[in-house]
């Protein structure tokens, strides 16, 4: 039997973190929990004062997407190292390039895109504008790709690593700074009657950038990682 295309492999493997995810759905409510227990304990450290909260809640509603997504960077790559296949993954003919995206695609499709999904009932709590809600969900689809790109470095770093998380935090948080201030900015601009456009172009850009540099680091981490 010939071995399968780069597309078909890079699907399978896709296929198969979405199973493993759906058979584990504590990892996927685990985000989603954590963004609600946030957004109902900030009124009562803020105040029950709606203008208040409404000018707020763009940065607020970054802040607990960028730590939803950190709670999940660890265990990226953390199973498969475990038990042998991403060592064998490594030694497959398939470009490490396509792999490691199948991996983030699917992190990003359980936590990121659930997020961008469930954001709009959490801004209506808040008391966002409605005109803000789709510049919500834009900046959170775009941001939070660039930060599963870049977290995924970070959980290859330290993928032979006991407690890698915390190690996590300190390596990657500088770098998730840029696109939670383009993000809440991106929000918060047409809060304030402004375009959003560019910003939401900076987040874009940012996104590119990952796509094309974030695997290529990652494949390189995890060879780092396997052979120490």
């Amino acid at each position: 039997m010939s071995a399968p295309g780069t597309l078909a492999f890079s699907g399978r493997l896709l296929r198969r973190q979405l199973v493993l995810a759906l058979r584990r759905p504590v990892d996927i409510g685990n985000p989603l929990l954590f963004f609600a227990m946030v957004v109902v304990l900030f009124p009562l450290g803020l105040g029950p004062v709606p203008a208040a909260l409404a000018s707020f809640a763009p940065g607020i509603l970054w802040i607990i997407a960028l730590l939803a997504n950190l709670l999940t960077a660890d265990n990226l790559f953390r199973g498969d190292f475990e038990d042998g296949s991403l060592e064998q993954l490594l030694l497959s003919p398939q470009p490490l390039y396509i792999s490691v995206l199948a991996y983030v695609l699917a992190q990003w499709l359980v936590t990121g895109l659930l997020l961008a999904l469930v954001s709009p009932l959490f801004a209506v709590m808040l008391g966002l504008a409605g005109a803000a809600i789709p510049v919500l969900i834009a900046s959170l689809l775009l941001g939070t790709a660039v930060l599963s790109l870049v977290g995924g470095i970070g959980a290859a770093l330290t993928v032979g690593l006991n407690r890698g998380g915390m190690l996590i935090a300190l390596l990657i948080l500088p770098f998730y700074m840029p696109v939670l201030i383009f993000g809440s900015a991106a929000v918060q601009a047409v809060v304030s009657g402004m375009p959003a456009a560019p910003h939401l172009a900076i987040l874009g850009a940012m996104l590119c950038l990952a796509l094309a540099l974030a695997p290529l680091a990652i494949g390189a981490a995890l060879r780092i990682s396997v052979d120490a």
